[in-house]
C-alpha cells in the first residue's frame, strides 16, 4: 500500500520511521542492549499519542513513546527496544482522531496488518562498509575484453568472431565462445576507473564446458581459457593497486556433470564423492538444478561435502578469498536452492557455515546471494549480507521505464513486461523492502539488469529513459551494480543475448553519452554521504514521476525522477533552511523556497537532485 498524500500532492505529511542511523540510536546492537528509536510526527498530524510496540518470545508488547523533541515541522517521539532475540521486531501505534493507526516498514495504515513487515533491528554485522560505499561492476569474462591470442579452443566450443551477435536461444547458446580472458580485464581496469567503479565482480571462472562457466568441472583451479591461476592472481593485484575490491562467482548447489567429483561419483558409488550428491531411480539416476542433466544437485547432507565445500580456510569457499587471489567475497549462484530438496531444508546452515569459513580468512569479505523472488525469509542478515535485488528494484523498476511498445519479454513470465504506475513501483519496492532489516536492505545489490536479463537500454528505448533508471540505481539506498556494457548503450533482449562483447574498438556500438550519464551518476553518488548511508522518505509517488529524501545526520538530499511530463507538486519551504536555495546535484533546474513553498516541476522524462542542507 502507498499511504494517501496528507500534503498539497506529497506525502510528507505522514509519519515516518527507518532503520536509518537518524532514527536509531544502534545499528548493530547486543542481545540484551536497549536501543532508542525514534519517530517522526508532522506537527499538522493531531496525534493524540504514540506507542511501540515490540514483539519478544513470539508475544507483542506495548509501551508509550515519549516527545523528545519539537522542530518547525515534527514532533519526535522515542522508545526502547530491547533486543531480547536476533531478531527482535517492533512497528509503531499512534493514536488518532480518526482512529488509531499502524507505522511500520510499508507505511501508515488505519487496519490491521500482519508482523511480517514491522521493522527489525537484529544483532548480525551488516555487509562491510566498502561494498555499500562502492559501485559494483559485473563482467562476463568471456565477453568483456580478449589479451591472449591463438588460445586452443576445447572440443565442445563454437568459435565467434568479436563482433559477432551473441545467440539469443537453441543451439549454441551455452557454447558460442568469444575468447575473453583475465588479462583482458586486467588491460581495461582504467575503464572501470575513470567510469567510477569500487568493485569488480566476475561470473564464473572455474573451467567448465560452457560459456557461462557455471557448469565447473573442477573448483581447484581458473580456466585457462580466461589465462589460468596466475592471470587471477595478477588481476587481483592490479584491482587491489587501485583501492578496488574483487569479487568470484560460485555455483553452491551444483557442480557440472563433468565435474572431478561427479565422474569419481559415478565410477564408485561407494567413493566419499557419491555422498556430494542424490541418487535417484529415473532415467538420469541423479537429482539436477531444474533437471538439467548436465548440472547434478549438491547434497549438503554429506558432511564430507561441507568439509570440501563450504567448511573451513582449505574448502573451496576459504581457498579462494585467501591469498595469493585474495577475492573480497562470493556471488552465491542460485543460493535459495542450495541445500534445499524434498523434505531437507538446510540452506540458512549453509550461508552460515560459508559467512564463517570467509570471516575466518579474511573478515572483510562479502557474501551476496542470488534470489530472483521472494528472498525474505533467507535475509535476516545472519547468513547472506545482501541479495541480487531483482524483486524489489530491478522488477519494479522495470515495469515502471519500459517503453510503452516494448516487445521484451517479461523475466521468467509467459508474457512481454507491462508498463505500470509509479504507484505500483513504489508499493512493489516498499512491500519487498520491509520483510528485512534495514541494515540489510540497505546493502542489497540493486540492479537494472545482468547476465541473466534482457539489456537496459532495450527495455527503456531511449537514453532519456536510461537516465531516468540510472538515477534510480545509483540514488537509492543500497549497492549499485551494473552489468559491463550497460555504460555505454549496449542491447539484448534476453539474457543470453544481452552477453553482447564490450566494443571497444567500435564506435557504431559505444554510445558516449550514456557513458556519461553513468559516470556523473556515480560521481552524484559518491559525493554525497546522505546518498550512500541516508535513510529513505518518499515524498511524491505519482503514475509519472517519484520523489524521495535520502537524509542522514549531516545531509538532505531530495531525489525526483519523471518517465514523462506531469502535474509537478508543492512541498514545504521549511525542507529548505530560511533564506537559502537548494543546492542542484544534478538536472540543472533551481529549487528556492517562496512562501508557497518548494514547487517541484513538472517536466519529463528526466532526473534532477537536490541537496537541501
Amino acid at each position: 500500500m502507498t499511504p494517501k498524500p496528507h500534503g498539497a500532492g506529497h506525502l510528507l505529511g505522514d509519519p515516518h520511521h527507518d532503520g536509518s542511523s537518524l532514527y536509531v540510536s544502534t545499528l548493530v546492537p547486543r542481545l540484551g542492549e536497549s536501543v532508542t528509536v525514534r519517530v517522526r510526527i508532522p506537527l499538522g498530524f493531531a496525534e493524540r499519542g504514540v506507542h511501540l510496540r515490540v514483539v519478544r518470545d513470539g508475544e507483542p508488547r506495548m509501551s508509550p513513546a515519549r516527545l523528545t523533541e519539537v522542530t518547525d515541522t515534527d514532533r519526535w517521539y522515542e522508545a526502547e527496544v530491547l533486543v531480547h532475540n536476533p531478531v527482535t521486531s517492533y512497528r509503531f501505534f499512534i493514536d488518532a482522531p480518526g482512529g488509531y493507526l499502524w507505522l511500520n516498514g510499508r507505511g501508515v495504515f488505519a487496519r490491521e496488518v500482519p508482523d511480517i513487515a514491522d521493522f527489525r533491528l537484529t544483532v548480525f554485522e551488516p555487509a562491510p562498509v566498502w561494498m555499500t560505499d562502492s559501485v559494483v561492476y559485473q563482467i562476463f569474462p568471456d565477453r568483456f575484453a580478449r589479451a591472449i591470442d591463438d588460445k586452443p579452443l576445447p572440443d565442445w566450443a563454437l568459435p565467434a568472431e568479436w563482433d559477432d551477435e551473441p545467440i539469443g536461444s537453441g543451439h549454441g547458446v551455452a557454447t558460442q565462445l568469444y575468447g575473453g580472458d583475465l588479462p583482458g580485464v586486467r588491460e581495461h581496469l582504467d575503464h572501470l576507473t575513470e567510469l567510477g567503479v569500487g568493485t569488480v565482480y566476475l561470473t564464473p571462472i572455474f573451467p567448465a564446458r560452457s560459456n557461462h562457466r557455471y557448469d565447473a568441472t573442477t573448483f581447484d583451479r581458473v580456466d585457462p581459457l580466461l589465462g589460468g591461476d596466475e592471470a587471477l592472481i595478477d588481476l587481483s593485484r592490479a584491482v587491489h593497486d587501485r583501492g578496488m575490491h574483487i569479487m568470484g562467482d560460485i555455483t553452491t548447489n551444483h557442480t557440472g556433470s563433468g565435474h572431478e567429483w561427479f565422474t569419481t561419483a559415478q565410477a564408485d558409488r561407494s567413493s566419499e564423492e557419491a555422498s556430494y550428491y542424490y541418487w535417484t531411480d529415473d532415467a538420469t539416476g541423479y537429482v539436477s538444478w531444474l533437471e538439467h542433466a548436465s548440472l547434478p544437485k549438491l547434497n549438503y547432507g554429506s558432511a564430507a561435502l561441507a568439509r570440501r565445500m563450504i567448511e573451513g580456510p582449505a574448502s573451496v569457499i576459504g581457498r579462494w578469498v585467501a591469498p595469493p587471489y585474495s577475492l573480497d567475497g562470493w556471488r552465491v549462484d542460485v543460493a535459495n536452492m542450495t541445500g534445499r530438496f524434498a523434505d531437507q531444508d538446510t540452506t540458512h546452515e549453509v550461508a552460515r557455515t560459508i559467512r564463517a569459513t570467509m570471516a575466518a580468512v579474511n573478515p572483510e569479505s562479502v557474501l551476496v546471494s542470488e534470489h530472483f523472488h521472494d528472498s525474505g525469509a533467507d535475509m535476516m542478515g545472519d547468513g547472506w549480507h545482501a541479495n541480487m535485488n531483482y524483486s524489489a528494484f530491478t522488477r519494479p523498476v522495470w515495469s515502471w521505464i519500459v517503453a510503452p511498445d516494448s516487445a521484451v519479454p517479461a523475466l521468467g513470465l509467459p508474457t512481454t513486461l507491462p508498463r505500470r504506475s509509479g504507484k505500483d513501483m513504489v508499493a512493489a519496492m516498499r512491500d519487498f523492502d520491509a520483510v528485512v532489516p534495514w541494515k540489510v536492505m540497505a546493502t542489497q545489490w540493486n540492479m537494472l539488469g545482468s547476465h541473466d536479463t534482457p539489456r537496459l537500454r532495450s527495455l527503456a528505448g531511449s537514453l532519456e529513459m536510461v537516465e531516468v533508471a540510472a538515477a534510480l540505481l545509483f540514488t537509492y539506498p543500497g549497492t549499485p551494480v551494473l552489468f559491463a556494457g550497460d555504460e555505454v548503450g549496449a542491447q539484448g533482449l534476453n539474457g543470453e543475448h544481452a552477453r553482447v562483447t564490450m566494443p571497444w574498438d567500435d564506435p557504431d556500438r559505444w554510445d558516449s553519452d550514456t557513458f556519461e550519464v553513468y559516470r556523473r551518476l556515480i560521481a552524484l553518488r559518491r559525493s554525497s554521504e546522505a546518498l550512500r548511508e541516508g535513510g529513505l522518505r518518499w515524498v511524491v509517488v505519482d503514475d509519472d514521476a517519484v520523489a524521495y529524501l535520502r537524509e542522514s545526520a549531516e545531509e538532505s538530499v531530495l531525489v525526483l525522477v519523471a518517465r514523462a511530463p506531469w502535474a509537478g507538486a508543492t512541498l514545504p519551504g521549511s525542507l529548505v533552511a530560511q533564506g537559502s536555495a537548494a543546492q542542484n546535484l544534478y538536472g540543472g533546474a533551481p529549487l528556492t523556497a517562496s512562501d508557497a513553498g518548494l514547487a517541484l516541476p513538472g517536466d519529463g522524462p528526466g532526473v534532477q537532485v537536490w541537496r537541501l542542507r
